[in-house]
């Protein structure tokens, strides 16, 4: 599919300059550029790119004046913000690659379960009995889908996906491959004999709109009531979000972060890789956590935090600081100990 700069221009709310005719068929980083492709520039640090990239067309920020000759193949299309207008078109190239609605065989559908319109269904796909699925859905093969399970218009299952029986997913979701939803929470009890025995989770989990879980990440189900994950969350790869939790709107979860049980996180919060937060707390609002923290208590008040366990960013790197000063300290401490044991002896 060809777009010519005149298109992508009007789509964008942007200003051609270069031949408004140019048109491109694919999509490329500004250094990978080549004939019939699109890029983009917004961080001065790439700006050299632009000089030399055989892309056919570039959209840049309004406020872009080169500094050099452009390759005289080379048209651009000027926009108020080229990161986010770029994105813009990702999405829309995204859509146009999206599945033709159609069930492929063999594939499971329960005749007690409601599909809706303009789905597509892979094969070795499995929907259980009674559950539902939204117009417009995208269901990848080799997923399965348990009983009573409901899932909103226009949300993507690729392929692997494992939700359990009885789950809830919004309208507008994004699941990628290998996630597992609904998942028992990890309850166990000692008895008196130490053995662990099993608390039974019959809990659920609900996933609200315009959410995305990136692979192999899993959400367990609550022990009781629901583990809950609100609007907009973005969940990376390999994540565990255990029972009872709940993730408030518009949060973001880089990779292999872990949150335990029952704890509860605001809104607009922001969590690094590797971070491990507690169970049964509670984070204020807007928190934003650096990779490979550790949150052992409640969070009452939006901050930077850092560390393990965590403390304001601007106070670990203090600490640090003190921390790397250590074995020159140890040294100058071992050498005090020399001077005053010979003042000693000197002064027996």
């Amino acid at each position: 599919m060809e777009f010519s700069a005149t298109q992508i221009a009007q789509l964008l709310e942007g200003i051609v300059e270069g031949d408004a005719s140019a048109s491109v068929s694919g999509l490329s980083k500004i250094e990978e550029g080549k004939a019939g492709s699109l890029s983009f520039l917004s961080n001065p640090k790439y700006e050299s790119y632009i000089y030399t990239t055989g892309s056919s067309i570039c959209i840049v920020n309004d406020s872009f004046h080169p500094t050099k000759p452009l390759p005289s193949t080379l048209t651009l299309i000027k926009v108020k913000d080229a990161y986010a207008c770029f994105a813009k078109l990702l999405s829309v190239y995204q859509a146009s690659m999206r599945k033709a609605p159609g069930i492929e065989q063999p594939c499971f559908i329960d005749p007690t379960a409601t599909v809706g319109k303009d789905v597509y269904i892979g094969a070795f796909v499995y929907i259980g009995a009674n559950a539902q699925i939204g117009d417009g859905c995208a269901i990848y093969p080799n997923t399965h889908i348990g009983q009573g399970t409901k899932i909103g218009s226009n949300t993507t299952l690729f392929s692997g996906v494992q939700v359990y029986d009885n789950m809830h997913i919004g309208s507008h979701c994004i699941i990628h491959a290998g996630v597992v939803i609904g998942s028992d929470g990890f309850g166990f009890a000692p008895n008196e004999q130490g053995v662990f025995d099993k608390v039974p989770q019959i809990g659920n989990v609900i996933i609200e709109d315009f959410v995305e879980i990136g692979a192999n990440s899993t959400i367990d189900r609550a022990t009781m009531g629901s583990t809950r994950i609100k609007t907009g969350v973005k969940i990376d790869n390999l994540c565990q979000i255990a029972h009872n939790v709940e993730v408030g709107e518009h949060t973001a979860l880089a990779a292999q972060v872990g949150i335990a049980g029952s704890a509860k996180l605001g809104k607009h919060i922001m969590v690094g890789g590797q971070t491990g937060i507690s169970g049964h707390l509670h984070i204020a609002d807007g928190t934003k956590i650096v990779a490979q923290s550790g949150i052992p208590s409640t969070v009452k008040e939006a901050d930077t935090l850092m560390g393990t366990p965590a403390i304001p960013i601007n106070d670990f790197k203090r600490s640090f600081i003190g921390f790397r000063k250590l074995p020159e300290m140890m040294r100058e401490l071992s050498q005090l100990r020399k001077e005053i044991n010979e003042l000693k002896a000197n002064k027996s």
